[in-house]
């Protein structure tokens, strides 16, 4: 029978810029599986604010399961974070239409790379507003799939108010791309994938949008597409519903036709790790190199954090803002340490990369401001592909729950400790679930920040 809209709900487990930069990973060794050459070459596209480095896990998934990597590309976009009008240039942010040519000529150079007719676009969050932009805009016949996570389809919220600003659900790009009795282009097979209620930005209050109390006019099935598949994956949170494990078998499911052979990330005997450095200029992130940035990387103890021996690799950036490649052991804990100009020193500590990749991007921490002043030390909890979400999740920081995480709807991707100037040159635990991140405490005296950054 056929429906306008099917929605499945699926129970979740735990766990030069003139246009956009797009990775291929040179590194990766073949993954054991056998090569999967008919399923289509695959397009990950980012959300607002964020990187094509949220998409390091999924590629390995994908690589363990045989698709080759140089069938697989991750866009960039320049300036990643929307403006507050889309009609209005705003400094450091990009508009519908840049995000639209950005995915078009991606596009473009995954089909001249692969020689195929048509690729699979998978997006998370406002990515999928790019995706949708391109296909319903002439690029239907260049996509043969488009998988949309956590997609605000229908506004983030729907008012009358702030007609140009795209996450406005009866704005004018929105309306646009929803109006008709079908919200999807004809020739393009569609997923979506949504929360069931975790959701931050499909939420009926404006609480999660500094608007408590407010309606927002949205509600959870706000991700769903009239003539698209719909499924919810559970108590996913927002990004969660992209890079989560779950999201994986979804996503690998709808293109390939079948299962999976594997969710499990599968390791490589020898491991090769580079990235980009980039800034925020202006006080907005963007996806914009940085010149004359240090990355020096240390094998660190996994108990402790203290390092063994001296650095395993050592660069200078330079115009392109890329730094590697390192060789690194799959089983190594490693610390990067990035000095960027006008910048906090950052300590990144990581869990051991299994595969090799070069979307291992570094963007220094944010200023030290005046919740900062008394402290000796600092130092984050990051999760970057989910929320830290309490009590949904094991979340220890230090041994506790951390005070800044809200419970409830996961809202919060970190957790910051400010620790006295005696705590400095002692180590803290990061825990989530089953991975488990130890950092050392580097005094903020000397512009100094630590940041535990999961990768799962």
């Amino acid at each position: 029978m056929e429906l306008s809209r099917r929605t499945i709900l699926l129970g979740a487990g735990s766990l030069p810029f003139a246009i956009a930069s797009v990775r291929m990973d040179a590194f990766a060794q073949a993954a054991p599986a056998a090569p999967v050459t008919e399923v289509p070459p695959i397009l990950f596209v980012h959300g607002n604010g964020d990187y094509d480095a949220l998409w390091k896990t999924s590629l390995w998934r994908m690589e363990s399961n045989g698709i080759a990597r140089d069938r697989m590309m991750a866009i960039n976009f320049t300036d990643p974070n929307a403006r507050s009008d889309d009609k209005v240039e705003q400094a450091n942010r990009s508009s519908t239409e840049d995000q639209r040519r950005e995915l078009a000529a991606a596009i473009a150079e995954l089909k001249r790379r692969t020689g195929a007719p048509r690729v699979a676009l998978v997006g998370s969050s406002r990515g999928g507003y790019a995706i949708r932009n391109v296909i319903k805009n002439g690029g239907a016949g260049d996509v043969s799939h488009a998988v949309l996570c956590g997609t605000p389809n229908h506004g983030v919220f729907a008012t009358d108010d702030q007609p140009n600003n795209e996450f406005n659900g009866r704005g004018t790009f929105l309306r646009g791309l929803n109006e008709g009795d079908s919200e999807v282009t004809p020739g393009t097979a569609f997923l979506t994938l949504r929360s069931d209620g975790m959701d931050k930005y499909a939420q009926a209050d404006g609480r999660f949008i500094g608007k408590p109390g407010t309606p927002t006019g949205v509600t959870v099935e706000g991700p769903e597409l009239k003539g698209a598949t719909n499924l919810v994956l559970g108590a996913l949170d927002h990004r969660e519903v992209a890079f989560h494990p779950r999201a994986f078998r979804e996503i690998y499911k709808f293109i390939a036709g079948r299962e999976p052979a594997r969710i499990a990330i599968v390791p490589e005997q020898s491991v090769r790790l580079g990235g980009l450095v980039t800034g925020t200029p202006g006080g907005v992130s963007t996806n914009r190199p940085v010149v004359g940035a240090t990355v020096d990387i240390f094998r660190v103890d996994p108990d402790t954090g203290e390092r063994k021996g001296g650095a395993v690799h050592s660069a200078k950036t330079g115009a392109d803002g890329r730094w590697g490649p390192a060789q690194v052991d799959p089983a190594w804990s490693l610390e990067f340490v990035l000095t960027s100009p006008d910048a906090p020193t950052t300590h990144f500590y990581r869990s051991p990369f299994p595969r090799s990749s070069d979307v291992v991007h570094l963007r220094a921490s944010r200023p030290l401001g005046p919740a900062d002043k008394d402290a000796g030390a600092v130092v984050i909890m990051s999760r970057p592909r989910g929320y830290l979400g309490l009590p949904r999740d094991v979340v220890l920081f230090d041994g506790k729950e951390p005070a800044d995480v809200k419970p409830g709807v996961p809202t919060d991707s970190a957790a910051t400790l400010r620790l006295p100037i005696g705590e400095v040159g002692r180590y803290i635990v990061a825990q989530f679930g089953e991975e488990r991140i130890v950092a050392r405490l580097w005094p903020a005296a000397e512009n100094r920040i630590a940041i535990a950054e999961l990768t799962y």
